[in-house]
């Protein structure tokens, strides 16, 4: 079972702006909120069997760019970007109310900012000033109430993965969950807001009724896919499953599904992550099976473009985490430039992996206790910036082949952060507030409040001087990244 997303009611009234720009007033310099810790233990430990296949060359290097046009901001999900300006004290730059909450990731295309809201809707904003140039709705824009699911939290029920833009389409792709058991995928054009191209697509483990589209979208081999899961209270017979839609809109439509009889989602928000070598990987959730043989659950998993499963990892507790709902699917897989993984789950165990070799059960280089870990992670050279649940978001130094914590952020700072400008900005999203975090230390050197609660799994995006993120209500610009 996955963690609860924030409930969304159906419409929202966004404070006033002069309120929220009053809360600005709370960001400050100082504060060490962020306590340094002891090395986390890592032990090396012998390798299972190895997947051979060609060798990833590390995910994408951070881009000196304005633009943010997929989750963590490019194909490799690593939330850094180089050549923005150095991070200083914060203030609202907009606010704009869209009648719904957004719990994807904005985008940024240009001069525009791109937001998806659980209503349907889509919007390219004006990046400077927040108006809406234009906006969509995808489906018949009824999304699925509540009362009309069979379990979960989320009021109404809409666009909730991060969407994802493809220059060379000038589209960006949202998925769309539509009251009556249909998913859409839509393809609008950034340039002036036409809804070029509308595909339905059916559920690879045909229980569409169970399965809720949550992760981050992602785009690779001129595809775009699409990862499912189940709905907060894993209720029904789903199963985890990848799609993956010609970005064209014609053609067949590829799946993967976890071979496990239940469970399995694919639900962290990072969605798929991107290798070099166009490899996907991706995390799942725990499975129905409690002893061996191994389900293919609770996993780390690699897929070829045309999603043939070619390289697996799972803990040797697999049989525990599946018995105690402790998800190693609960973080978007961490791709170092290295062709390493770092995965965390809820158990709070670190697993460092070759991307290369997954190893099968027991296959890892390292492992080491991290924190409980939900939503997607930042990676900066050797370090990865892990979204921690109640011990504060965390760095992790992986140099040596070792795990070894060199921080920890503010306790409430939960959210998936994001690196730039010599900062990492991570969300607590039951307060809305911002934290501008020094990327050395932790130390927080700024805070703002945004005026409204976020989703869970909250995280910003960087473009020039802004840091965007979606709220409960809408979207919030911030100035002084």
């Amino acid at each position: 079972m996955r963690a609860p997303s924030r409930l969304a009611p159906g419409l929202f009234l966004l404070p006033a702006l002069a309120a929220v720009v009053a809360l600005a007033a709370c960001g400050g310099s100082g504060g060490g909120a962020s306590t340094p810790t002891a090395a986390a233990s890592a032990s090396a430990t012998s390798s299972g069997p190895a997947d051979a296949r060609p060798a990833s060359r590390g995910s994408s290097p951070a881009a000196a760019t304005a633009d943010w046009p997929t989750y963590h901001a490019n194909a490799g999900r690593t939330g850094a970007v180089a050549g923005l300006p150095a991070a200083g004290a914060l203030s609202v730059a907009w606010a704009r109310p869209l009648g719904g909450a957004v719990y994807g990731q904005p985008l940024i295309v240009g001069g525009t900012v791109i937001a998806a809201t659980e209503s349907n809707e889509v919007y390219g904003l004006s990046r400077t000033t927040g108006q809406v140039l234009w906006s969509v709705r995808v489906g018949s824009g009824r999304p699925v109430p509540q009362s009309a699911q069979p379990c979960g939290d989320l009021d109404p029920l809409g666009i909730t993965g991060t969407p994802v833009y493809d220059p060379a389409t000038g589209l960006v792709y949202a998925v769309a969950e539509v009251t009556g058991g249909t998913t859409v995928l839509a393809g609008i054009k950034v340039s002036d807001g036409r809804l070029v191209l509308s595909r339905d697509i059916a559920a690879p483990d045909h229980e569409a009724a169970y399965d809720q589209q949550r992760g981050a979208l992602a785009l690779a081999a001129g595809r775009v896919y699409v990862p499912f899961g189940g709905h907060f209270g894993d209720c029904g017979p789903y199963r985890g499953s990848v799609v993956a839609v010609p970005a064209s809109g014609h053609g067949p439509v590829l799946s993967y599904v976890v071979p496990t009889q239940r469970e399995g989602g694919i639900w962290a928000p990072g969605g798929p992550i991107v290798g070099p070598d166009l490899t996907i990987y991706v995390a799942a959730g725990n499975g129905a099976a409690r002893q061996p043989p191994f389900d293919g659950s609770d996993s780390v998993i690699a897929l070829s473009p045309a999603l043939k499963r070619i390289g697996v990892f799972a803990p040797r507790r697999w049989p525990q985490d599946n018995a105690s709902d402790l998800d190693l699917g609960s973080m978007s897989p961490a791709l170092l430039a290295d062709g390493r993984i770092l995965q965390v789950g809820k158990s709070g165990i670190g697993y460092l992996l070759n991307a290369r070799a997954l190893g099968g059960v027991g296959g890892q280089l390292a492992e080491g206790g991290i924190c409980p870990a939900f939503g997607g992670a930042a990676v900066s050279q050797t370090v990865v910036y892990v979204p921690c649940s109640g011990s504060g978001m965390t760095a992790v130094n992986v140099a040596g082949g070792h795990l070894r914590v060199l921080w920890r952020g503010p306790a409430t700072a939960s959210g998936s952060p994001v690196v730039g400008g010599g900062a990492v900005w991570v969300a607590d999203w039951n307060s809305g507030t911002l934290y501008e975090l020094s990327e050395v230390t932790g130390r927080v050197q700024q805070q703002i409040g945004l005026g409204s609660a976020l989703p869970h799994f909250a995280s910003p995006s960087l473009s020039g001087g802004l840091v965007i993120i979606g709220t409960l209500h809408g979207v919030v610009a911030v100035s002084g990244a």
